[in-house]
Protein backbone atom coordinates (compact mmCIF):
# COMPACT_ATOMS: atom_id res chain seq x y z
CA UNK A 1 0.00 0.00 0.00
CA UNK A 2 1.39 3.39 -0.97
CA UNK A 3 1.37 6.26 1.48
CA UNK A 4 0.51 8.79 -1.19
CA UNK A 5 -2.82 8.64 -2.99
CA UNK A 6 -2.84 12.03 -4.75
CA UNK A 7 -6.53 12.37 -3.80
CA UNK A 8 -5.77 15.37 -1.60
CA UNK A 9 -3.81 17.33 -4.18
CA UNK A 10 -6.70 19.75 -4.73
CA UNK A 11 -7.17 20.58 -1.06
CA UNK A 12 -9.71 17.99 0.01
CA UNK A 13 -9.55 14.89 2.16
CA UNK A 14 -11.94 12.09 3.05
CA UNK A 15 -13.61 11.59 6.40
CA UNK A 16 -14.25 8.09 7.74
CA UNK A 17 -17.36 7.25 5.77
CA UNK A 18 -16.09 8.66 2.48
CA UNK A 19 -17.39 12.24 2.46
CA UNK A 20 -14.78 14.63 1.04
CA UNK A 21 -14.23 17.97 2.76
CA UNK A 22 -11.75 20.80 2.43
CA UNK A 23 -8.54 20.35 4.38
CA UNK A 24 -9.34 23.69 6.02
CA UNK A 25 -12.60 22.26 7.45
CA UNK A 26 -13.02 22.68 11.22
CA UNK A 27 -13.22 18.89 11.59
CA UNK A 28 -9.84 18.42 9.88
CA UNK A 29 -8.34 21.21 11.97
CA UNK A 30 -9.65 19.56 15.14
CA UNK A 31 -8.21 16.12 14.51
CA UNK A 32 -5.01 17.60 13.06
CA UNK A 33 -4.41 19.38 16.36
CA UNK A 34 -5.00 16.11 18.23
CA UNK A 35 -2.48 14.40 15.95
CA UNK A 36 0.08 17.13 16.70
CA UNK A 37 -0.58 16.70 20.42
CA UNK A 38 0.00 12.97 20.11
CA UNK A 39 3.39 13.63 18.50
CA UNK A 40 4.46 15.88 21.39
CA UNK A 41 3.45 13.16 23.84
CA UNK A 42 5.88 10.91 21.99
CA UNK A 43 8.61 13.45 22.67
CA UNK A 44 7.80 13.42 26.39
CA UNK A 45 7.96 9.63 26.37
CA UNK A 46 11.29 9.72 24.54
CA UNK A 47 12.90 12.23 26.93
CA UNK A 48 11.67 11.00 30.30
CA UNK A 49 12.46 7.40 31.22
CA UNK A 50 9.96 6.34 33.85
CA UNK A 51 8.03 3.12 33.24
CA UNK A 52 4.84 4.25 35.01
CA UNK A 53 4.70 7.56 33.15
CA UNK A 54 5.65 5.88 29.87
CA UNK A 55 2.76 3.44 30.24
CA UNK A 56 0.38 6.30 31.03
CA UNK A 57 1.52 8.25 27.99
CA UNK A 58 1.14 5.21 25.72
CA UNK A 59 -2.41 4.78 27.02
CA UNK A 60 -3.09 8.49 26.42
CA UNK A 61 -1.66 8.25 22.90
CA UNK A 62 -3.96 5.33 22.15
CA UNK A 63 -6.89 7.31 23.52
CA UNK A 64 -5.94 10.29 21.36
CA UNK A 65 -6.25 8.01 18.33
CA UNK A 66 -9.79 7.24 19.55
CA UNK A 67 -10.49 10.98 19.85
CA UNK A 68 -9.06 11.54 16.36
CA UNK A 69 -11.20 8.72 14.97
CA UNK A 70 -14.33 10.25 16.48
CA UNK A 71 -13.48 13.64 15.03
CA UNK A 72 -12.59 12.18 11.60
CA UNK A 73 -15.88 10.33 11.23
CA UNK A 74 -18.50 11.69 8.87
CA UNK A 75 -21.37 13.08 10.97
CA UNK A 76 -24.39 10.78 11.06
CA UNK A 77 -22.60 7.83 9.48
CA UNK A 78 -23.51 4.88 11.69
CA UNK A 79 -21.97 2.29 9.38
CA UNK A 80 -18.43 3.28 10.31
CA UNK A 81 -17.18 1.50 13.42
CA UNK A 82 -15.24 3.87 15.64
CA UNK A 83 -13.66 3.02 19.01
CA UNK A 84 -15.48 4.51 21.98
CA UNK A 85 -14.39 7.21 24.37
CA UNK A 86 -16.00 7.09 27.79
CA UNK A 87 -15.78 8.55 31.27
CA UNK A 88 -13.29 5.83 32.30
CA UNK A 89 -10.67 7.48 30.08
CA UNK A 90 -11.19 10.76 31.94
CA UNK A 91 -11.20 9.06 35.34
CA UNK A 92 -7.83 7.44 34.55
CA UNK A 93 -6.31 10.88 33.99
CA UNK A 94 -7.78 12.10 37.27
CA UNK A 95 -6.45 9.12 39.21
CA UNK A 96 -2.96 9.53 37.74
CA UNK A 97 -3.02 13.25 38.61
CA UNK A 98 -4.08 12.52 42.19
CA UNK A 99 -1.14 10.13 42.65
CA UNK A 100 1.39 12.57 41.17
CA UNK A 101 -0.08 15.55 43.02
CA UNK A 102 0.35 13.76 46.37
CA UNK A 103 4.12 13.74 45.73
CA UNK A 104 4.29 17.46 44.90
CA UNK A 105 4.75 20.54 47.05
CA UNK A 106 1.71 22.84 47.06
CA UNK A 107 1.51 25.39 44.24
CA UNK A 108 2.47 28.78 45.61
CA UNK A 109 3.09 30.63 42.34
CA UNK A 110 2.77 30.38 38.59
CA UNK A 111 5.77 28.58 37.10
CA UNK A 112 7.74 29.42 34.00
CA UNK A 113 7.91 26.48 31.57
CA UNK A 114 11.34 24.89 31.39
CA UNK A 115 14.10 23.45 33.49
CA UNK A 116 14.52 20.20 31.57
CA UNK A 117 13.66 19.13 28.05
CA UNK A 118 10.97 16.69 29.25
CA UNK A 119 9.36 19.42 31.38
CA UNK A 120 9.38 21.81 28.42
CA UNK A 121 7.80 19.17 26.18
CA UNK A 122 5.04 18.75 28.80
CA UNK A 123 4.29 22.46 28.61
CA UNK A 124 4.33 22.48 24.80
CA UNK A 125 2.00 19.46 24.79
CA UNK A 126 -0.24 21.21 27.33
CA UNK A 127 -0.62 24.28 25.12
CA UNK A 128 -1.24 22.15 22.01
CA UNK A 129 -3.82 20.25 24.07
CA UNK A 130 -5.58 23.51 24.93
CA UNK A 131 -5.59 24.46 21.24
CA UNK A 132 -6.99 21.02 20.43
CA UNK A 133 -9.71 21.51 22.99
CA UNK A 134 -10.63 24.91 21.50
CA UNK A 135 -10.78 23.32 18.05
CA UNK A 136 -13.10 20.56 19.26
CA UNK A 137 -15.36 23.13 20.94
CA UNK A 138 -15.38 25.20 17.73
CA UNK A 139 -16.31 22.06 15.77
CA UNK A 140 -19.10 21.36 18.27
CA UNK A 141 -20.57 24.78 17.48
CA UNK A 142 -20.79 23.77 13.81
CA UNK A 143 -21.66 20.07 14.08
CA UNK A 144 -23.27 17.86 16.67
CA UNK A 145 -20.49 15.95 18.44
CA UNK A 146 -20.17 14.28 21.82
CA UNK A 147 -18.91 16.45 24.66
CA UNK A 148 -16.46 13.70 25.71
CA UNK A 149 -13.58 14.64 23.35
CA UNK A 150 -13.48 18.22 24.70
CA UNK A 151 -13.85 17.00 28.27
CA UNK A 152 -11.03 14.49 27.79
CA UNK A 153 -8.74 17.14 26.29
CA UNK A 154 -9.56 19.54 29.12
CA UNK A 155 -8.55 16.96 31.70
CA UNK A 156 -5.50 15.94 29.65
CA UNK A 157 -4.17 19.51 29.70
CA UNK A 158 -4.46 19.42 33.51
CA UNK A 159 -2.65 16.06 33.54
CA UNK A 160 0.17 17.51 31.43
CA UNK A 161 0.61 20.42 33.82
CA UNK A 162 0.75 18.09 36.83
CA UNK A 163 3.13 15.82 34.89
CA UNK A 164 5.43 18.79 34.20
CA UNK A 165 5.61 19.51 37.93
CA UNK A 166 6.03 15.83 38.78
CA UNK A 167 8.95 15.46 36.37
CA UNK A 168 10.48 18.65 37.77
CA UNK A 169 10.45 17.15 41.26
CA UNK A 170 11.61 13.70 40.11
CA UNK A 171 14.58 15.21 38.27
CA UNK A 172 15.31 17.65 41.11
CA UNK A 173 14.97 20.62 38.77
CA UNK A 174 14.13 24.05 40.13
CA UNK A 175 10.68 25.46 39.43
CA UNK A 176 11.18 29.06 38.39
CA UNK A 177 8.35 31.25 39.67
CA UNK A 178 6.76 33.87 37.45
CA UNK A 179 7.66 37.27 38.82
CA UNK A 180 5.42 39.90 37.27
CA UNK A 181 6.90 43.34 36.90
CA UNK A 182 4.40 45.87 38.11
CA UNK A 183 4.92 49.45 37.02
Amino acid sequence: MKVYTKTGDKGTTALFGGKRVLKSDARIEAYGNVDELNSFLGLIRDTYADEKVTNQIIEIQNTLFVVGSILATEPGNTKVKVPELDENHIESLEQWMDVMDAALPPMRFFVLPGGHQAVSFCHVARTVCRRSERGVIRLGQLDAISDLPAKYLNRLSDYLFVLSRYITVQLNVEEIPWKPSVK
